[in-house]
C-alpha cells in the first residue's frame, strides 16, 4: 500500500488530538453525571500542589518506578532463555507451555493474596507480581518469534557447519530481534497495567496504592491526576521503545498506512 502524502504535518494532528481531548474533558466536567469523576482540567492539575504539600507526590512516583522497573527487568531476563528453550527443545515446550498459557489468563489480582502470604508485604511482593505478569507476556511473544525463524536458514547454516551457538547468534537472534522489541513494548505496558494489583500488597507509597487510597476518601481530582501520570509514563516508555526499534530493526520493512 502506497503512503499518501498528507498536507497536514503530524505535529498539527497531535495538537488537534490534544485539543479534542481537552474539549471532551471540559464537557464531561460540566455534565452533572460525570463532573464528579472528571473534575475540571485546571482543578485536576492544581491538585498536584496538594499532593506535593502532603509530601507524597514524588515519593509515589519514585516507588512505582522502582517496582515497575525491577519487575520488568527480572521478567525480561527470565523470559529470554525460557522462550528460546521452549522453541528449541520440544520436550521443554510440552512441559512449560501449558502452564504459561494457563497462568497468563489469570488476572494478577487473583494471585496477589498468595504472593503476600509467601513474600510478606512491601516492595518484594510488588516486584514478584509485576515479574510474573511481564514474564508471561514476553515469553509468549519471544517464543513465537523464535518459532517464526525461517527453517531454511537454520538448515543452510547447519549444512555450512554452524554449531548451535553460531545458529543462535547469527541466525535466530537477528531474526527474533523485532519480536524481542515487541515483547519489551508489551512487557512494559503490562508492568504499568499491573501496578494497581501489585501495590495492593500493603504498599506504603506508589501511584497505584495512592489511587486506591484517594478512592477511599473520594478525592477525585488527585486520583485522576495520578491516573494521567501513569498514562504519561506509559507514553514515555513507548517513545523509548520506538527509539530502540528504529535503532536496532531499521532494516525491517514496514507497511505504511
Amino acid at each position: 500500500m502506497k503512503k499518501k502524502n498528507s498536507k497536514i504535518p503530524k505535529k498539527v494532528w497531535l495538537l488537534l488530538s490534544f485539543l479534542t481531548a481537552m474539549v471532551l474533558w471540559t464537557l464531561l466536567s460540566m455534565n452533572e453525571k460525570t463532573a464528579r469523576s472528571f473534575p475540571n482540567v485546571i482543578v485536576t492539575f492544581r491538585s498536584m500542589t496538594t499532593m506535593i504539600e502532603r509530601g507524597v507526590f514524588f515519593q509515589d512516583i519514585k516507588s512505582s518506578l522502582i517496582s515497575v522497573s525491577a519487575g520488568f527487568a527480572i521478567g525480561f531476563v527470565l523470559s529470554l532463555p525460557v522462550a528460546i528453550l521452549m522453541a528449541w527443545y520440544i520436550p521443554v515446550r510440552n512441559i512449560i507451555e501449558p502452564w504459561i498459557q494457563f497462568i497468563r489468563n489469570i488476572p494478577p489480582l487473583a494471585y496477589v493474596p498468595l504472593v503476600v502470604i509467601s513474600a510478606g508485604v512491601g516492595r518484594k511482593p510488588q516486584i514478584i507480581v509485576i515479574t510474573i505478569a511481564t514474564f508471561l507476556i514476553m515469553t509468549v511473544t519471544i517464543y513465537q518469534g523464535v518459532l517464526n525463524v525461517d527453517e531454511t536458514l537454520i538448515k543452510a547454516a547447519r549444512v555450512l557447519g554452524a554449531t548451535d551457538k553460531d545458529i543462535f547468534l547469527k541466525v535466530i537472534a537477528p531474526a527474533t530481534l523485532p519480536f524481542i522489541i515487541t515483547a519489551i513494548r508489551l512487557g512494559s505496558s503490562t508492568a504499568l497495567t499491573t501496578l494497581i494489583a501489585a501495590e495492593s500488597t500493603g504498599a506504603v507509597a506508589g501511584l497505584g496504592m495512592r489511587i486506591r487510597s484517594l478512592n477511599n476518601s473520594f478525592e477525585s481530582e488527585p486520583m485522576l491526576l495520578y491516573i494521567i501520570i501513569i498514562g504519561i509514563i506509559g507514553m514515555l516508555v513507548e517513545k523509548f521503545v520506538k527509539f530502540l526499534e528504529r535503532r536496532f530493526t531499521g532494516w525491517q520493512e514496514k507497511r505504511e498506512a
